[in-house]
């Protein structure tokens, strides 16, 4: 299904600017003559057709997927990370010795136009914006390890006061930004 959707988007968004980069153009052009050339038409279906094709995938999964409880968040694999994250003031069982100073780390990210139309559809009909959630999910990923790597690179046991902050910088892209301070804790 996710295929199919896929290029349902891919098709309204090149119908969508033959329509307004070729076909207004064209039209006012050729205002005279009333017969609309074979490749407009051809645009204005993919366009109509790549909307359909994305609100019928998304209304056939939604009425496909049942209510499930919340996944738990899936821990990646892999060695330890050097760096503990913490979002309280002091490190349990251990005492803090030296204060290395603020780090942080922060990404901006967006999602394709295509993406963004199946976005929109599931707002109408309702249910989660998994394409967002994607999207915010790999920046929070990627802001994560760029804290990580600065605080690793001060010489830091962890990080203490972690926090996630997120700003829309247009329509479909986000700023996500995470800071907290760096410290050295007792052995």
């Amino acid at each position: 299904m996710r295929t199919i959707r896929q290029v349902g988007s891919l098709a309204f968004v090149l119908g969508l600017f033959v329509v307004v980069f070729a076909g207004i153009p064209w039209h006012v052009l050729v205002v005279d003559d009333p017969v609309v050339p074979w490749w407009l038409r051809t645009a204005v279906f993919c366009l109509l057709g790549g909307i359909l094709v994305v609100l019928a995938t998304l209304a056939f999964e939604q009425r496909m997927r049942r209510p499930s409880p919340a996944a738990a968040p899936s821990v990646a694999e892999g060695p330890p990370v050097a760096v503990e994250l913490l979002n309280c003031p002091t490190a349990p069982g251990r005492q803090i010795t030296e204060s290395l100073g603020l780090v942080q780390g922060h990404t901006v990210f967006a999602i394709w136009l295509g993406k963004d139309l199946s976005a929109l559809v599931r707002l109408i009909l309702g249910g989660e914006l998994t394409e967002y959630t994607e999207m915010m999910g790999k920046a929070r990923a990627a802001a994560t390890e760029r804290m990580i790597a600065q605080a690793a690179n001060m010489g830091a046991d962890a990080v203490i006061n972690v926090r996630y902050m997120t700003t829309s910088v247009v329509a479909s892209a986000a700023e996500l930004l995470v800071y907290g301070t760096a410290v050295k804790l007792s052995q």
